[in-house]
């Protein structure tokens, strides 16, 4: 069963206090569709690492459901990424992911974290808490919506982040000589990040007074 659509237009943005922005666009009229949930990934590669190499994404997916997901090159445009996505939805994780390897590929990286999701007008919104700190992302039917909802929820979109959350973590690893092999809640245990240092900015702040 195929869900989405066939173009991922989305914003991504480092927003250290979620639950304060959860606040925030709730009054703004956000409507929950998936209450908090634990997802757990796994990202899929050859043995040489092909799909990393062209910046295609195979991925396998349980959180309320099971999803397996492919997505094509992106493209950067004013802040917003763009790329093909197709996904499907499985009944057993384990059988997709033994048909995976029996395919050929191997898992290149296992990664968690926590989703809350929400419609607000046009767009979706997700509130993710990853191990190694709290983004937001908008993804929309264009560019124009992508943009008109961050500016509308007070989210900077110079600061709109460039990279996905693995390609943060590999950035994060060189930089601080992790040894982590997987990107887990277990793996950054006391070990806090400050995105500052390299090279991210909060793109929002709480404002003084009502909001």
């Amino acid at each position: 069963m195929t869900s989405g659509t066939a173009l991922e237009q989305e914003a991504k943005f480092w927003v250290p206090d979620l639950e304060t922005f959860r606040r925030h666009v709730e009054r703004r009229g956000a409507v929950l569709v998936t209450p908090r949930t634990h997802e757990y990934n796994l990202r899929f590669d050859t043995p040489e690492g092909r799909l990393s190499r062209e910046h295609r994404v195979l991925r396998l997916r349980r959180d309320r459901r099971i999803t397996l997901t492919y997505k094509g090159p992106a493209q950067r445009q004013r802040g917003v990424q763009i790329r093909p996505e197709y996904e499907v939805e499985v009944d057993d994780f384990d059988a997709a992911r033994r048909l995976l390897e029996g395919l050929g590929f191997r898992v290149a990286l296992a990664y968690e974290k926590y989703r809350t999701q929400y419609r607000w007008q046009d767009v979706h919104l997700v509130l993710d808490e990853l191990p190694y700190g709290n983004f937001v992302e908008i993804e929309g039917p264009s560019l124009e919506s992508v943009h008109r909802a961050a500016r509308a929820l007070g989210l900077d979109l110079d600061a709109a982040v460039p990279w996905s959350y693995v390609a943060l973590f590999r950035r994060l690893k060189d930089a601080l000589q992790l040894d982590a092999a997987h990107l887990t809640f277990e793996a950054f245990r006391n070990r806090p990040v400050d995105w500052t240092r390299l090279g991210l900015r909060p793109a929002w702040k709480p404002q003084e007074g009502p909001s």
